[in-house]
């Protein structure tokens, strides 16, 4: 849509989603919609996406923490990383320490997102912890009662900590958040959340590449505010978040050559390559392309959630196997060499035997 800013945009398709579930669920649902940035969705959830149906938030405790004797914490903190918590209410009760410790199945899960171990607090009566000997005996009083303070906790809390580089922590603890929300029936199926997360990084570092990569696309406006300095910019981008499932997402595009040839080069394309991948769409702009933006639903999805099923693949008409084979019209199957010749291709492999 030409000369549409982002509100007007998020307010139109408010307006679409909220006529889509009033006709399909009978819900009128409150607007506007809530909206996140992206750093207070990482910050409080670990996830761009955050399902916000239940609590279980997030706790950094970075600054606490960063002067411990608790080599663990320290190191994360001085290189760079974080420590955070993800404080359980009645977690004692409910998580045994087989389920934390190596080879339990919330260990596996912080593993699976990367984590090297799990460390963990339980607090008892009259705010004194339980928990390994090196985190209790290298905590200082006012260290611990500062986490306690921090997290609300109070006896019966379990708290899981998750320490090292910024996205494999919030990693861990998202995906112990979902976990541990569903076994403690935190979540209600029958709630419809939504909520649009704004305002994400233009780029992310590539470190296999050494180089800039757009965090979207490179065609993404960035946020007037931090036109001065585009590697670490924010982008006018906006995605919709249906009960922590991304349903859209979109933004603000680049109208401006000089700005486009900018981003271009910020992620490392040479000058030929601009000229030979994108020449049409810069010299497109020269002739005065309007302010533009727009968003793209994930239509499967959005049917799925709307459908209360768990699967995209009981949203899809002909879903494929595993195997990438259609089971309704037996695809891909043999051709023959009519069809090949009509589009123009050869076959090299030498028949079998």
């Amino acid at each position: 849509m030409s000369f549409m800013t982002q509100d007007e945009i998020l307010d139109l398709n408010e307006g679409l989603i909220c006529h889509l579930i009033k006709t399909i669920k009978s819900v009128d649902l409150p607007r506007p919609f809530p909206r996140l940035t992206y750093a207070e969705a990482m910050d409080r959830y670990g996830s761009d996406k955050p399902d916000t149906r239940f609590g279980l938030e997030l706790v950094n405790v970075s600054d606490i923490v960063q002067g411990s004797g608790f080599k663990v914490f320290a190191d994360a903190v001085s290189k760079g990383g974080i420590v955070k918590i993800l404080p359980i209410p009645g977690g004692n009760e409910a998580i045994s320490n087989v389920r934390i410790k190596p080879g339990g199945d919330l260990f596996n899960e912080a593993a699976a997102a990367g984590a090297r171990g799990l460390a963990y607090i339980r607090v008892r009566e009259g705010g004194e912890i339980d928990t390994i000997g090196a985190i209790k005996d290298n905590l200082t009083a006012q260290q611990k009662a500062e986490i306690l303070s921090r997290t609300g906790a109070e006896a019966g809390h379990l708290l899981l900590f998750a320490a090292g580089d910024t996205n494999t922590a919030n990693k861990t603890l998202d995906r112990l958040r979902q976990v541990v929300g569903k076994e403690l029936g935190l979540i209600d199926p029958d709630q419809l959340d939504l909520l649009w997360v704004v305002d994400f990084p233009m780029f992310e570092w590539n470190a296999d590449e050494k180089r800039l990569d757009p965090l979207h696309h490179p065609f993404t406006a960035p946020h007037p505010d931090d036109i001065g300095d585009l590697k670490t910019a924010r982008a006018l981008t906006h995605d919709i978040v249906f009960n922590g499932f991304e349903a859209g997402g979109g933004s603000i595009r680049i109208y401006q050559p000089e700005l486009q040839q900018q981003v271009f080069e910020l992620i490392g394309l040479s000058a030929a390559e601009i000229r030979d991948k994108f020449g049409f769409l810069l010299e497109a702009f020269e002739y005065g392309t309007p302010p533009h933006g727009g968003i793209a639903y994930g239509i499967d999805r959005l049917v799925m959630l709307l459908a209360g099923e768990d699967s995209i693949r009981d949203a899809i008409a002909f879903p494929k196997t595993q195997q990438a084979r259609c089971l309704l019209t037996n695809a891909p199957s043999a051709v023959d060499d009519k069809q090949l010749k009509e589009l123009h291709i050869a076959t090299v492999q030498k028949p079998k035997g």
